[in-house]
């Protein structure tokens, strides 16, 4: 009925499916409809996904293969070297994307061949129609996500310059220039 391979791809999704982090709060016929949306992208080793500061069009689970995501030194700053984080499978990135409209932050590379399932921003329009639930479930995901890496960066701000400063650029974005001005 089926052969070896059309089994390890469903083992492979299956794995996607149960051990996501992303995907943790969705139900597992939750979890099947959203990856009814994905799609599934062959990568070469080698091969970029996407670079940093491109436009942010979609987040990918990793079927198999592992991913290297690049921090490039854009400040120019000396003896600062790129920082790099090496994911495997069932990890995701670049969920920040879908929800915000906001550009990459890093540089995605292949270390290996890669099997990886793209979601983008013309499919959670689609989940939105059809599984509003679900959306919803996703965006909440999303802004947790956001939500913690704000409290741990400023965290992080606050001990290698002061509570004072890492709470004032936090505090900073609230507000618009015009807003900055009146207070």
């Amino acid at each position: 009925m089926f052969g070896k391979k059309t089994l390890e791809k469903y083992k492979l999704q299956g794995n996607i499916l149960m051990k996501a982090r992303f995907l943790k709060n969705l139900t597992p016929l939750q979890r099947y409809e959203f990856l009814q949306l994905c799609h599934r992208r062959k990568y070469n080793e080698g091969e970029y996904i996407y670079y940093q500061n491109d436009p942010g069009t979609g987040m990918y689970f990793i079927e198999s293969g592992r991913v290297q995501l690049i921090i490039q030194n854009v400040l120019g700053e000396v003896n600062q070297t790129d920082a790099s984080f090496d994911l495997s499978q069932p990890e995701s990135f670049g969920a920040l994307s879908i929800g915000y409209d906001r550009r990459r932050m890093s540089t995605a590379k292949c270390l290996t061949d890669c099997i990886l399932l793209g979601f983008f921003k013309p499919d959670f329009e689609t989940l939105k129609r059809r599984h509003p639930e679900i959306a919803v479930k996703f965006l909440e995901t999303t802004a947790m996500l956001s939500m913690k890496q704000l409290e741990l960066t400023t965290r992080k701000l606050a001990e290698v310059s002061d509570t004072y400063t890492a709470f004032s650029l936090q505090f900073a974005t609230y507000y618009s220039e015009d807003e900055k001005e009146d207070l």
